[in-house]
């Protein structure tokens, strides 16, 4: 597997396409596994790299490489030396990671900038001890905003996704579809469109910035809307150690203080919250599409099956070391405070 890694790696360098200056004196491999024009690459990616750039004077760049590894070894990926920066979705990797459920729970109010800044601090004084992305060095925690249904038929209530065959991410959003009787469907993000164009799947369990990331606007006609979403998304942008420790020492200390950590964290935030608005506002004026707001009675159906979710994924997290309690309550407080 290393080999076949670092074989790919060498292969995409050679045709991948790329992002970011090249003139830098240190120009970093950033694997995605998105299409080109994601908002992951130009926003996420993008930001990362002129942050990069600012803080070291240009000394720092990145570099987008495609197609190294699918989602689910992007962290192996970055562990063998084969990118030296990639984003992992924690969702794809049940089992290996269990403190990453606090921030994909249902009920927070607020947006995924704010959710994002109280993931980072959440995860500095509650989660960090459990070295759940032992290995490699964490750049920034952030999480998309509302996931919501995408249906390629009519959706009116709760009650019509009972049986839904459903392409569920994973994490959180796997208790909260099992709940809602969803027939969970195990596919990657980039293959969601295609699935629902065969009919392989009746909907997805995505945020709403995917109706422009993924084109669901073409094939999914319904967006069922619950306020405050029925879950969110956890992602961690990660970099290979062995990359930042070989980095001079003035470089490390400008990346530390000016860019990972918080301000990446806020920054990626920030980028899923535009991703939403402007795809909320192409479904509105898309042919066929349309958006179907949940009930008062839908909602007050909902709080209880989010109620039941949570405290399960608490029982996990203190099970698994955490105080659970006192997290979810940083979080809630943390993102009131943003």
């Amino acid at each position: 597997m290393k080999h076949f890694l670092r074989f790919a790696a060498a292969a995409a360098l050679t045709v991948g396409t790329t992002i970011g200056a090249m003139a830098a004196d240190t120009t970093l491999r950033i694997s995605t596994w998105l299409p080109p024009t994601h908002g992951i690459n130009t926003e996420i990616f993008g930001g990362l790299i002129s942050m990069m750039e600012e803080a070291t004077d240009g000394a720092v760049s990145g570099e987008l490489v495609f197609g190294l590894a699918p989602p689910p070894a992007q962290m192996d990926l970055v562990l063998d030396g084969a990118a030296d920066f990639a984003i992992i979705f924690h969702g794809y990797q049940p089992g290996r990671f269990v403190g990453t459920k606090l921030i994909e729970l249902p009920g927070y109010e607020g947006s995924a900038e704010a959710a994002s800044v109280a993931y980072w601090r959440v995860h500095e004084a509650h989660l960090a001890a459990l070295n759940e992305h032992r290995g490699v060095k964490v750049v920034s925690l952030n999480t998309h905003g509302p996931g919501q249904i995408h249906a390629r038929n009519d959706i009116a209530s709760l009650d019509d996704l009972n049986g839904l065959k459903t392409r569920i991410g994973g994490g959180v959003a796997g208790d909260v579809g099992a709940a809602l009787g969803l027939v969970g469907i195990n596919v990657p993000a980039p293959k969601v469109y295609e699935t629902l164009e065969s009919g392989a799947a009746d909907a997805v369990a995505m945020n709403v910035g995917e109706r422009v990331g993924f084109k669901l606007n073409e094939v999914a006609k319904t967006l069922y809307d619950m306020p405050g979403g029925l879950y969110r998304g956890s992602f961690a942008i990660i970099m290979s150690q062995e990359t930042f420790d070989d980095l001079p020492a003035d470089v490390q200390t400008a990346l530390d203080n000016d860019v990972f950590g918080e301000p990446a964290s806020r920054m990626a935030g920030a980028a899923w919250d535009k991703s939403d608005m402007i795809a909320y506002d192409a479904t509105k004026n898309a042919e066929g599409a349309k958006i179907v707001n949940a009930s008062e009675e839908d909602q007050e159906r909902f709080a209880d099956i989010a109620q039941e979710v949570t405290t399960k994924v608490l029982a996990e997290l203190e099970a698994a070391g955490v105080d659970a309690q006192a997290a979810y309550d940083m979080v809630k407080s943390e993102m009131a405070a943003n």
